[in-house]
């Protein structure tokens, strides 16, 4: 009996692999990418910071800006900053109910924006990331059109992750890969704090 459930397994898992190599075969363009991370849930900007990993892993220049985050010590800002292939910009003074100040978070977006602007022409810049961006559409500090024009623009061998809420359609159609992080349960709900090396 065990012999056969053997031979059962060996048989699907030839057949699998025989879809995932043809798969693979066709897959022939290479090609800079549009990422977007978007959801309710948490992991969106360690999923784009894993990127920046992979990306240094590949000798790749790497470009970071946080848009609405002020400053504050996060661990993977403090990690990733260091390395000398690393921009890492902070293209914001807090989240909106902290500065409660309109003016001063929409002239914070778009110096922001202005940076990452030069940095999606730049192409000795192989990863951008736009941490939080997606909230600039919905609070109108930014327009999305002005935005997908820079991604369009970009050089062709140049990767981009956009993270945030509520991405908007256009955002989502212009990219090739969009993930959606769920809301399933977070600690934060039952009266947990922030956690170093988890949540900052």
């Amino acid at each position: 009996m065990s012999a056969e459930r053997d031979q059962r397994h060996a048989d699907r898992m030839a057949r699998k692999k025989a879809v995932v190599d043809a798969a693979i075969a066709r897959a022939t363009v290479s090609k800079g990418l549009i990422l977007v991370l978007t959801g309710n849930g948490k992991g969106k900007s360690s999923s784009a910071f894993g990127m920046v990993a992979r990306a240094l892993g590949h000798g790749m220049r790497v470009a970071v800006f946080q848009f609405i985050k002020g400053s504050g010590a996060t661990g993977e800002q403090a990690y990733l900053q260091r390395d000398p292939l690393v921009r890492w910009e902070e293209c914001g003074e807090g989240f909106t109910w902290e500065t409660q100040s309109r003016e001063r978070d929409i002239a914070a977006a778009r110096a922001g924006w202005e940076k990452a602007r030069a940095a999606l022409a730049d192409p000795a810049v192989g990863l951008v990331v736009l941490d939080e961006m997606t909230y600039l559409f919905k609070f109108g500090y930014l327009e999305l059109e002005e935005v997908l024009a820079a991604l369009a623009a970009r050089p062709p061998a140049q990767h981009v992750v956009v993270t945030g809420r509520g991405a908007p359609p256009a955002l989502v159609a212009a990219a090739d890969t969009v993930s959606e992080i769920a809301d399933v349960k977070h600690a934060f709900r039952a009266g947990v704090a922030a956690q170093p090396g988890i949540d900052q």
